[in-house]
C-alpha cells in the first residue's frame, strides 16, 4: 500500500498552498498577467498593427504561465508528467533542428530514457534516476555499432549524448526535485527567477547596452544585460529565497545570494547553448509549437542547465533532499509482491 504522505505529495492539491510563498508567487504572476493582458488588448484595439504580435505573445504567455503552474500546484505526480512531456517536445524540436531524428534507434533509447527518469522521480528512487544518467548514454554510444557505419558515429552519438544531457537528464532534475515536500515553492521560485533573468536581461541591455556579449551567438545580448540581470535576479531570489528556505540551512544571505548567481548565470548560459545550436544549424527558431515564441526549446532555453546546478546546491547544503520522504514507492511495492 502506498504510504499516505507519499499519495499525499503526488496527488494532494489541497496542499498546494500549504507555504505562503507559493500562494504569493502564484497571486503575483496571475497579477502580472491580468494587468499586462488588460493592457495589451486596449492597445491592439486601437493599433492592431504594432501591439498584434505583443498580444499573440501574451495569449501564448498564458498557456505557457497554466501548463507550468497548474501541475506543480495540482501535486508532484502531475509535475512530473509536466516535465517528462516538456523533455520529450524538446528532445523532438531537438532531432528536428539537427537531422538526428533520422537515427531512430538512438531516439528511442533517449526517450525509454526520459521515461526511466519519470519513473524513478515519480517512485522516488534516486538511486535509478542517477544511474540513468550514464547508463542511458552508454547505450547511444554503443547504440549503432551493428549496424557497421562508422561514417557519421561521432556526430550521431554525440547528438545523441547532448540530446538526453540538456534535454532528458537536466530537465529531469525538476521531477527529482518533486520528492522534496517543500518542492512546489522551490520550483516556482527556480522558474520564477528564470522568467525574470530573461526579462532582467532584455531591459539591462536595451537601456544601457553597448558592448556585445558574443554577438556571433547571440547579437541581442549585450555585457550590461548579463551583469544587469545577474544582479537583479540574485537579489530577487535572496529575498524570495530568505520566505522559501525559513528557518533551513539556506536561509543565509551567501547561500542565498550564491543560489541567484547559480540561477542567472546559468540561465543566461543554457540560452546561449541554444543560441550556439541554431546558428549552427542556420535557424533562427527551432520549432513552431508556441505562437509568437517559436518552439519549446526557444521559450525554456534558459532552464535547460539551471535544474540541476539548483539539486545538487540544495542537497549540498540541506542534505538529501525528500530524505524526510518514503522512498521507492512503487517498485518495493512491486518487489514485496514477487517475493510473497
Amino acid at each position: 500500500m502506498i504510504p499516505e504522505v507519499a499519495v499525499e505529495r503526488l496527488f494532494g492539491f489541497r496542499h498546494a498552498f500549504d507555504a505562503p510563498v507559493t500562494l504569493w508567487l502564484t497571486v503575483a504572476i496571475l497579477t502580472v498577467m491580468t494587468a499586462s493582458g488588460a493592457a495589451l488588448f486596449v492597445l491592439n484595439r486601437r493599433n492592431a498593427e504594432q501591439f498584434g504580435e505583443a498580444w499573440l505573445r501574451w495569449k501564448s504567455w498564458v498557456w505557457i504561465a497554466g501548463c507550468i503552474l497548474i501541475p506543480i500546484l495540482l501535486g508532484a505526480a502531475w509535475t512530473i508528467a509536466a516535465v517528462t512531456l516538456l523533455s520529450l517536445g524538446c528532445y523532438r524540436e531537438f532531432t528536428r533542428a539537427t537531422g538526428l531524428f533520422r537515427e531512430k534507434t538512438i531516439s528511442v533509447i533517449v526517450v525509454l530514457g526520459i521515461f526511466v527518469l519519470a519513473f524513478a522521480s515519480l517512485d522516488h528512487w534516486e538511486r535509478l534516476f542517477f544511474a540513468t544518467g550514464p547508463l542511458t548514454v552508454g547505450l547511444i554510444t554503443i547504440a549503432t555499432i551493428p549496424s557497421d557505419r562508422p561514417k557519421g558515429y561521432i556526430q550521431r552519438v554525440a547528438l545523441g549524448v547532448l540530446g538526453f544531457s540538456l534535454f532528458g537528464f537536466s530537465l529531469g532534475y525538476m521531477s527529482n526535485l518533486a520528492n522534496d515536500v517543500n518542492y512546489r515553492p522551490i520550483l516556482l521560485l527556480m522558474i520564477f527567477a528564470v522568467s525574470l533573468n530573461d526579462v532582467f536581461a532584455y531591459c539591462f541591455g536595451k537601456a544601457l547596452g553597448r558592448r556585445k556579449l558574443l554577438p556571433a551567438t547571440s547579437p541581442g545580448k549585450t555585457m550590461a544585460g548579463f551583469l544587469g540581470a545577474l544582479f537583479s535576479t540574485s537579489l530577487v531570489v535572496a529575498v524570495l529565497g530568505h520566505f522559501v528556505f525559513a528557518g533551513s540551512a539556506v536561509d543565509h544571505i551567501g547561500h542565498l545570494i550564491f543560489l541567484g548567481v547559480l540561477i542567472s548565470a546559468l540561465g543566461q548560459l543554457g540560452d546561449l547553448v541554444i543560441s550556439s545550436i541554431k546558428r549552427d544549424v542556420g535557424v533562427k527558431d527551432i520549432g513552431v509549437v508556441i505562437p509568437g515564441h517559436g518552439g519549446l526549446l526557444d521559450r525554456f532555453d534558459s532552464l535547460v542547465l539551471v535544474p540541476p546546478a539548483v539539486f545538487h546546491y540544495l542537497s549540498l547544503v540541506l542534505g538529501p533532499l525528500g530524505g524526510d520522504q518514503p522512498v521507492r514507492i512503487f517498485s518495493s511495492m512491486a518487489q514485496w509482491t514477487i517475493g510473497n
